[in-house]
């Protein structure tokens, strides 16, 4: 038994089905896009991260100079 109940048979088949359906072409579009939304996600956290560290130690220097 597989992922939650499926075998790796059943989940091959509709891969194949899927893509019978939809076309490599398509299917191929839609990876890159979901790649380049996975990506500016990632920059967007490390970002985000980079922001607030630089906050805190702005406030730690701040502390700091009024000791």
């Amino acid at each position: 038994m597989g992922i939650g109940g499926i075998s790796i048979w059943q989940l091959l088949i509709v891969l194949v089905i899927v893509a019978l359906i939809f076309g490599t072409k398509k299917l191929r579009g839609v990876g890159s896009d979901l790649g380049g939304a996975v990506k500016g996600f990632k920059k967007a956290i490390n970002d985000d991260q980079k922001e607030n560290d630089d906050v805190v130690e702005e406030a730690e220097k701040a502390e700091t100079e009024s000791k």
